[in-house]
């Protein structure tokens, strides 16, 4: 039996693997702050050349971004990819000169960078002094036929080439909820952290590891320390027999078409057997708290588990016995269940929408949610809350909904939710909860029309 470890390698994966909060909001205000200048490049790049370019949708964030799987061991060298969507005759026809065009409207905004934006062959780059670069890439869409409900996407590239920008998010968005109960997510994350973990290891990219995490997760194991184990165990024995990787939503395309990414991808394989074997000893009948603690401290190669070492070892007997029984109490991992609307429909809001709340106290109505927190810092538990989507969006139309709870105690009970879903029938317009716990909570509504979110609302929900 592997020896348990599981109330430091929590703590290890919650503090220093997990993004941070402000580090997620410093990274998503750059990427706004980013977007926005794209967008006013092109309204000046418009008044000086008389041209009418603008973004068809939303901007669609890619890659581990969106997939949340980015640790705190990138954040010097975050890669944010952003994709950019204009109509097919909105944009010009040769990729040369469509990559051209964002280029030139990013130059009118962005000052002051390491570099200046720069057309590359599939994106255009800005890169910032500390290492941080965003990456644009282009797409056009249009319908094959007018009747046709969804756009056919291409992106950008040497020539243009058809491809969803949201279809590799929206198969590990699928695959993280439905295969693998939450639990790829973290699998993931981790194993970027051995990746990264040695400066001069050249590992393969973000979606080769995804893949091959997907492929071998074994999310069947409840401790964190175990399932990442066989996990790794099986890309390991996967990877002996066979090395070749393919994207998951078209399996006739590699994602190891050249000698650099094979190489890459041995050179995960030849890492992982000679690591894993180090593992070895938290199998054996005599480990010890101290053996698996330097198992896990050659394998990651990170400073938590360095000082893991020198706490263990600088410990009187003791304190040891008080550390054996305050480890048995890991540091809460809670699931990570939150859906986001752009991964699932583009995005162009066109319409308004409000979300409405009426307060009830034992099925009788008592006020409106505005008027009821008046005078009060929020909700008690106990109530029912209805909400009430009002938009001036024209039928038809779909309405989904999403409730996030948040706060220590959403992570205790391990209940943020935040999943997204379709209204109820028979009135989709409307949606109850009722308040169980404290935190400030909200509840957001979408009108999403031919597959294109058009309106959406959020109303917050605080209780204490």
């Amino acid at each position: 039996m592997m020896y348990d470890l599981s109330g430091k390698f929590n703590t290890f994966y919650a503090k220093h693997v997990v993004l941070q909060q402000k580090q997620k909001s410093d990274l998503y205000k750059k990427k706004d702050i980013n977007i926005e200048r794209l967008k006013e490049g092109l309204q000046a790049y418009n008044e000086d050349k008389g041209t009418d370019y603008k973004l068809a949708e939303e901007p669609v964030v890619q890659g581990s971004v969106t997939m949340h799987t980015v640790t705190q061991n990138d954040t010097n060298d975050y890669d944010i990819d952003v994709a950019i969507v204009f109509e097919k005759d909105n944009i010009p026809g040769g990729t040369i000169a469509a990559k051209r065009v964002v280029e030139q409207a990013l130059l009118k905004k962005c000052t002051g960078f390491k570099e200046p934006p720069k057309a590359h062959t599939n994106c255009v780059r800005i890169v910032y002094k500390d290492g941080y670069h965003i990456d644009f890439a282009v797409y056009r869409r249009y319908k094959q036929n007018e009747s046709d409900d969804e756009y056919t996407y291409e992106h950008c590239g040497s020539e243009w080439r058809e491809r969803d920008p949201r279809k590799i998010t929206k198969w590990f968005v699928d695959q993280n909820k439905n295969e693998h109960n939450y639990k790829l997510r973290e699998v993931v994350r981790l194993l970027k952290m051995f990746c990264k973990s040695r400066d001069t290891w050249t590992m393969p990219g973000g979606l080769i590891q995804s893949v091959l995490a997907d492929e071998k997760c074994q999310s069947q194991y409840d401790r964190t320390d175990e399932r990442f184990y066989y996990t790794i165990k099986g890309i390991r024995d996967r990877l002996e027999i066979y090395q070749g990787v393919f994207n998951p939503t078209d399996t006739t395309k590699s994602l190891t078409y050249t000698d650099k990414d094979k190489r890459k991808v041995n050179n995960l394989y030849i890492r992982l057997d000679t690591y894993i074997k180090k593992l070895d000893v938290l199998f054996e009948d005599g480990c010890t708290r101290e053996d698996a603690i330097n198992a896990w401290c050659e394998f990651f190669n990170h400073g938590y588990w360095e000082e893991q070492k020198e706490e263990h070892r600088g410990s009187s007997e003791v304190h040891k016995a008080f550390s054996e029984v305050a480890a048995a109490v890991p540091y809460r991992v809670f699931t990570e269940t939150e859906e986001f609307i752009d991964h699932l429909f583009a995005v162009n809001l066109k319409y308004s929408l409000e979300v409405k709340c009426e307060v009830a106290r034992n099925d009788q109505v008592i006020g409106t949610l505005d008027n009821y927190l008046l005078g009060r810092r929020g909700l008690e538990s106990g109530l029912r809350l209805g909400f009430k989507a009002v938009t001036n969006a024209p039928e038809p139309y779909k309405i989904y909904w999403k409730t996030k709870n948040r706060g220590s105690v959403a992570i205790d009970r391990n209940e943020v939710r935040g999943q997204i879903f379709e209204g109820f029938y028979p009135d989709n317009l409307l949606h109850i909860e009722e308040t169980l716990f404290s935190g400030d909570h909200y509840v957001e509504c979408y009108v999403v029309k031919d597959n294109i979110c058009v309106a959406k609302g959020r109303i917050n929900v605080p209780i204490v």
